[in-house]
């Protein structure tokens, strides 16, 4: 158990392994816990934890490839990076994607891009450069 509680996520996934490493690639958050149905990622303020979806609805699940941005849903995570170029080349190589550069813009000094994970999930990434 944790000493302290931090604000958190939970994303369900298809492919725990490969959606689990994105988003800790991505982040450069370090996983604090792997077990064979959940994987946890934290960074000193935020608690991500990717649940493996149960394998009978895995089974009618369908990740095309590239996957379909799952748009339509009213939640978007956001997550610190170093860099947007560097993110979106790491979310490229990990599955993933960003938009492009002309995509960007800035919000509250941050420069700011939407993207998604490999099973088309949609994200935020913040940067304090380009």
């Amino acid at each position: 158990m944790q000493d302290s509680i931090v604000a958190g996520a939970v994303v369900y996934a298809k492919d725990l392994k490969r959606v689990s490493h994105f988003y800790a690639e991505l982040a450069a958050w370090p996983v604090v816990e792997d077990e064979p149905g959940h994987v946890v990622l934290q960074s000193p303020a935020f608690q991500l934890v990717v649940v493996a979806v149960p394998p009978a609805i895995a089974a009618r699940i369908a990740i095309a490839s590239p996957p379909a941005r799952r748009e339509d849903t009213a939640i978007k995570l956001c997550f610190p990076v170093a860099s947007l170029a560097a993110a979106r080349s790491a979310a490229a190589r990990l599955g993933g994607g960003l938009l492009g550069p002309e995509r960007e813009w800035e919000f509250q000094g941050s420069f700011v891009c939407d993207g998604h994970d490999p099973e088309g999930n949609v994200i935020q990434v913040r940067a304090g450069s380009r």
